[in-house]
């Protein structure tokens, strides 16, 4: 299984939804980290420990966008294993989980 380790391999500080607020945000890191790995069905451990934090708006695009870019809830369950050692950082796998299930796929 490979690992996303999001603070080495991306940025210790993501943020923001879409490219035009900044170079750490959820849509490039959906589709230069996470798509890639659904499409070759693989699986994949993303670890959040490193960053600071994780807003919101970068969770959300992250993941709730990889529902509204076709995948489905399950698959993006069995396919990444989220993590933190970081007790600071646990309320953020709740989130994730919530954005998840929380999206809709585009119609």
């Amino acid at each position: 299984m490979n690992t996303i380790e999001i603070a080495k391999e991306f940025s210790p500080y993501p943020g923001g939804r879409y490219p035009e607020d900044g170079p750490a945000n959820g849509t490039d890191f959906r589709n230069r980290h996470l798509v890639p790995v659904l499409k070759a069905h693989q699986k994949a451990q993303v670890l959040l420990d490193g960053a600071l934090g994780y807003p919101s708006s970068f969770l959300e695009e992250a993941f709730g966008g990889l529902v509204r870019a076709g995948y489905t809830a399950k698959q993006i369950k069995e396919t990444f294993d989220i993590k933190t050692n970081d007790p600071t950082l646990e309320r953020f796998l709740v989130l994730i989980q919530q954005y998840i299930d929380g999206a809709k796929a585009k119609q």
